[in-house]
C-alpha cells in the first residue's frame, strides 16, 4: 500500500510556488491543466486545482478559509529554527510558538490556503520517547 499527499488549492500556479519555496518541492508532472505532482518528500504531493465553494467530501463545499481538521501534515526537519523561517518567508503563517515535547520541538503553521501543519524537530528517539 502506498500513501499518496492530495492538497485541493485554488490557485495551482500560487501552491506550486509556496510549496516549492517553502519546502523545495519540485514539480515533476503536469497531470492535465488541473493537476501537478511535487516530488521531494517521501510520499508523492498533488496540488489539485479546485476552486472555491465547489463540491468535496459528501455535500460539503471547499472553503479555503484557516479551519481545524483532524487530518493534517507533520513534516520531520533537521533545522526547526530555519524550517519555520523558510515556510514563514514563502507565505505560512505561524500558529502556535515553538513548545518543546518529549520527542523535540514541535511548532504549528497554515499554508496560503487554509490548511495546517506542523514542523517536528526530533530529539533522542523522536516518539519513542513517549512510549512507555
Amino acid at each position: 500500500m502506498d500513501v499518496l499527499i492530495n492538497i485541493d488549492v485554488p490557485d495551482l500556479a500560487a501552491a506550486i510556488a509556496f510549496y516549492g519555496d517553502a519546502f523545495g518541492l519540485v514539480a515533476t508532472r503536469r497531470l492535465g491543466s488541473a493537476a501537478v505532482e511535487l516530488s521531494g518528500w517521501s510520499a508523492p504531493v498533488y496540488l489539485l486545482s479546485r476552486p472555491d465553494g465547489s463540491i468535496g467530501a459528501g455535500q460539503d463545499r471547499r472553503r479555503y478559509d484557516r479551519r481545524w481538521t483532524p487530518v493534517h501534515l507533520d513534516l520531520v526537519v533537521d533545522d526547526l529554527d530555519s524550517a519555520l523561517t523558510r515556510a514563514v518567508r514563502a507565505g505560512a503563517r505561524q500558529e502556535t510558538g515553538i513548545r518543546s515535547e518529549a520527542y523535540g520541538r514541535i511548532v504549528g503553521l497554515a499554508d496560503p490556503f487554509g490548511h495546517g501543519f506542523c514542523l517536528i524537530q526530533f530529539t533522542g528517539r523522536g516518539y519513542d520517547e513517549i512510549t512507555q
